[in-house]
């Protein structure tokens, strides 16, 4: 399929559009998926975000041979910074670096829809509705799902609790179990630290989100992006799918999962030589 911008030819490889042009799509006969996801629109995206991920964040990552080739997984990742840069460059990262070129289905909350403009920006990109319907319907269908189990506080933490895991919700866990899928556990370092936030306005709705930030730097800082997958949870092989239906196995395997991510922040936050390098 050819792409149509012409911009991405000078911001894209012709092996990075290449990788694009191999995602599998189903077209549900405008362009785009279900959820409006399209070639154009990654490539788009992508060619957006490149600058960032390749000179301002510098991305490295660590372990990215254990993004599972094909099939539903969930990769599973702490969250942080302001404002959700840290899920922009894992699906950057996810395309450009995997053995195998996979959209990363990132489930955002539900004010996102709520933004105009943006909300579009994010759906050509992939990202999805984080509803429990789309995330089922994500794994039926193979897809590769990206979430966030801190969830919203997580990005509008103060900045003297980076790197604390905030309340982790086992609602991933569950779908994984129910459909049978490994959990990929996930780090970001640097993020934590891009965008001081030291306070927040409440009960203002701008452009649908809940608050608005105050931070201590007039644009997020270039600190260097490291992303660290982790070994997959062999999800399948601990808890047939019935175990869903059980709350204990849940939160059991959430726990695993909490865990795995604090095991990769420690080692991340250790092997990096400071926070611009």
């Amino acid at each position: 399929m050819a792409l149509r911008y012409r911009f991405n030819k000078r911001l894209l490889s012709a092996e990075q559009l290449e990788r694009i042009r191999r995602l599998p799509l189903v077209d549900e006969g405008h362009g785009y998926d279900r959820y409006g996801m399209s070639h154009d629109g990654v490539a788009f995206i992508v060619g957006l975000l490149m600058p960032l991920y390749e000179r301002y964040f510098r991305v490295q990552s660590h372990g990215i041979e254990h993004v599972p080739r094909e099939g539903g997984a969930i990769l599973a990742c702490n969250h942080s910074g302001t404002v959700p840069i840290d899920a922009m460059m894992m699906c950057v990262d996810v395309l450009l670096k995997a053995e195998t070129p996979r959209a990363l289905r990132v489930v955002v909350d539900h004010f996102v829809d709520l933004m105009p403009a943006i909300n579009v920006l994010y759906a050509r990109g992939g990202a999805v509705g984080g509803s429990r319907a789309n995330f089922h319907d994500l794994l039926s269908r193979g897809e590769l799902v990206g979430v966030f189990p801190e969830g919203l506080p997580a990005i509008g933490k103060p900045f003297w609790n980076r790197y604390e895991l905030q309340d982790w919700r086992p609602g991933h866990a569950e779908l994984a179990i129910r459909h049978q899928v490994p959990i990929v556990p996930c780090a970001v370092i640097g993020a934590e630290e891009q965008w001081p936030q030291i306070g927040r306005i409440p009960g203002v709705n701008f452009l649908g989100s809940p608050y608005i930030p105050i931070v201590a730097t007039p644009l997020p800082m270039p600190v260097r992006y490291h992303i660290w997958y982790g070994e997959p949870i062999d999800i399948p092989s601990l808890y047939p799918a019935e175990e869903c239906r059980r709350r204990s196995a849940v939160e059991e395997a959430s726990g695993l999962v909490k865990s795995a991510v604090a095991g990769l922040i420690e080692r991340g936050l250790a092997e990096r030589e400071g926070v611009f390098r």
